[in-house]
């Protein structure tokens, strides 16, 4: 293609970017005017469908510094992922298929949402790695079922962000030779000039972590050619540090940064278009052979996946046919569930819960933030990543989520990560991400409360419950024994669009009497009743078994009294009224028991039983008593 042709469908990119953010008056310019000489010679690069934007083996790109919207849409609109011009004409208004940011579920072809600086970055490493493991699976010496690249856009902000170095870090030990980064080195900011605020060397910085690290001018196409087929060929992740500037082809503006999240201005825009070649008069206007040149994406990228489908068919690869369906459709019916009949930590009984699943379903994989042993995570005979399904992810826990949130939406995969309770504090972000856009990732949080003990308050979990069950779309599990450990994650494997935390003892819990009166995968149930009781007691977790050892005090002095299991709050307060009544019911003193900030429990409860401080150093029967969670101090409040 000659280079006055991609500059011309470059200049249709900027203007589209420009108009869409002048129409909203809101919005980002610069990013998406500095990158439009990239993304056209990307364009030629990229294998991918806008029929099927789902197609498995397509190229990922991930637009790490989401605010760039006006280059998403307008390449998402010029690839004919389905947006017309009317949408873009509706850029961040109520309801429309352009938001302010992209999400991931509601335009067509966005791989992730991004936004928040940093985790786009994590984003293409999980991809990356998501292809790493299906590659393992599923190639073979003759014939690659999985061979795509995953592209990654990102700017200043997404690296001066802790994520991209813990991320960058963990790509460049996995030797990710299919990532490629294209940094937008623009030099700007929001305050102005990046010698403000940073000055390290990021070349010296990415060759320390593994990566090759190649620079362009990026405003010259076939320099950005040369950088992208160069590392293509790579046999490590690869950083492009291309040269930009802001708001290319701006006029006065060019180059400024003001024009990094403000509208440019009519005249501003008009004066450039006439600079271009383009009317300045038109608006939204691409010409018909900048459309013929992109709109060639749907036919080439139809052929190319067909081609792949053909090429299953035909290449000798029956095995590796068996083991990619597998991978695609897991049959929870085949898990062989343990049985639990003894006292036991509940971090102990999810890691015989999560090795049955492993066994069963060859999607299933995961780590820890260098916690396994005490998480009680690893995958027993499972192997190492990528062949195997232990990965190892360091003590990166903000890069372990965002890139397991992206290893959840490649496709097949169904991803777990572990740290302790109180570190989720650390990828609290990815964790948000994941609620927000339906990401089935499965968190896997240990040593719960106060029952961490000696380690003391720096490692006791107080608000983190009321935290996280304040998030939507979240469910938090906390089971009192095995069996609702194995209840929570039977509902857990269902929910297709919500993430899952199941937050765990470092203790061993009593088992709880069988049989129970309610269903726990409704989230909350009745545990023991009396007839005409009086009481009810509530609890989740390690506490069920102290309401159940108060309500035997209670029955001692003749007052009867209920005991309610809320192994998932979140999911409790989704059931109807009438089942909700019938567990907590209206007649009753309503006391709930938590080891925890509580502050949720007041929905329901006259009195909550909760800390109100961040713990202490000591053995944990000391602090539970301590801190008020004996039968003698809560019978007392009761009186």
């Amino acid at each position: 293609m000659s280079n006055a042709m991609r500059q011309k469908m470059a200049d249709s990119i900027r203007f589209l970017a420009a108009d869409m953010v002048q129409a909203a008056n809101s919005g980002h310019p610069g990013a998406p005017m500095g990158l439009a000489d990239i993304a056209v010679v990307l364009s030629e690069h990229l294998k991918h469908n806008p029929k099927n934007p789902s197609w498995l083996n397509r190229d990922r790109v991930v637009f790490s510094g989401g605010h760039g919207t006006g280059l998403i849409y307008s390449l998402y609109y010029l690839w004919g992922y389905g947006l017309e011009l009317e949408d873009l004409k509706q850029f961040r208004q109520l309801d429309s298929l352009t938001p302010g940011h992209p999400e991931f579920g509601h335009t067509a072809g966005v791989e992730i949402t991004t936004g928040p600086l940093g985790q786009g970055v994590a984003n293409a490493v999980g991809f990356s790695m998501a292809s790493k493991f299906m590659g393992a699976q599923v190639n073979s010496d003759t014939a690659d079922v999985i061979d795509h690249y995953v592209y990654c856009l990102c700017g200043d902000g997404d690296l001066e962000e802790g994520i991209s170095y813990e991320t960058c870090s963990i790509a460049g030990h996995n030797k990710l030779d299919n990532l490629i980064l294209i940094y937008d080195s623009n030099r700007i900011t929001i305050e102005g000039s990046t010698d403000l605020s940073i000055s390290e060397n990021i070349s010296m910085r990415f060759e320390s972590q593994g990566w090759e690290v190649l620079e362009c001018d990026g405003h010259d196409f076939d320099a950005i050619d040369a950088a992208i087929t160069q590392a293509k060929a790579a046999d490590k992740p690869v950083l492009i540090i291309a040269n930009t500037i802001i708001a290319k082809g701006a006029g006065k503006l060019e180059g400024s940064h003001h024009s990094h999240g403000a509208p440019l201005g009519d005249d501003v825009i008009a004066e450039a278009k006439k600079a271009a070649g383009f009317d300045p008069e038109k608006k939204f206007f691409v010409p018909e052979d900048v459309m013929a040149r992109f709109r060639c994406a749907i036919e080439e990228g139809d052929l190319a996946e067909r081609e792949w489908i053909h090429s299953l068919k035909t290449l000798p690869l029956m095995e590796q046919n068996e083991v990619l369906d597998a991978l695609q459709n897991p049959d929870f019916s085949r898990i062989e569930w343990p049985e639990f009949d003894k006292a036991d930590a509940t971090r102990n009984t999810n890691g015989k819960i999560i090795n049955a699943i492993a066994k069963a379903v060859p999607s299933f994989l995961g780590g820890s933030a260098d916690l396994s042993p005490s998480n009680k995570t690893y995958l027993n005979d499972m192997g190492v990543y990528p062949k195997g399904r232990n990965i190892y992810f360091g003590i990166r826990e903000h890069a372990m989520a965002s890139i397991a949130n992206a290893m959840a939406l490649y496709g097949p995969l169904m991803p777990f990560t572990s740290t302790f309770f109180v570190f989720s504090d650390y990828l609290k972000p990815a964790v948000r991400i994941a609620a927000l856009t339906g990401i089935q990732q499965f968190f896997i949080w240990t040593h719960d409360s106060i029952g961490v003990g000696e380690d003391g308050p720096t490692h006791q979990p107080i608000e983190h419950l009321s935290q996280f069950r304040a998030l939507p779309n979240f469910y938090v599990w906390r089971p009192a024994d095995g069996v609702e450990n194995i209840a929570a994650w039977r509902v857990a494997l269902e929910m297709k669009n919500s993430p899952s935390a199941f937050v765990c003892s470092r203790q061993n819990l009593a088992q709880l009497p069988t049989p129970v009166v309610g269903d726990a995968s409704k989230g909350g149930y009745l545990l023991a009743s009396d007839e005409n009781a009086v009481i009810t007691l509530m609890a989740s977790g390690s506490e069920v078994e102290l309401a159940l050892k108060v309500k035997e005090q209670l029955n001692a002095i003749d007052v009867p009294a209920n005991v309610v299991s809320v192994p998932c709050y979140d999911l409790f307060i989704e059931q109807d009224a009438a089942y909700i009544n019938s567990i907590i019911q209206e007649d009753t003193k309503k006391v709930a028991i938590e080891a925890a900030r509580g502050l949720e429990w007041y929905r329901f409860a006259d009195t909550v039983v909760a800390m109100d401080s961040f713990g202490a150093s000591a053995p944990a029967a000391k602090l539970f008593e301590k801190f008020g969670f004996s039968v003698e101090s809560i019978m007392e409040k009761i009186k």
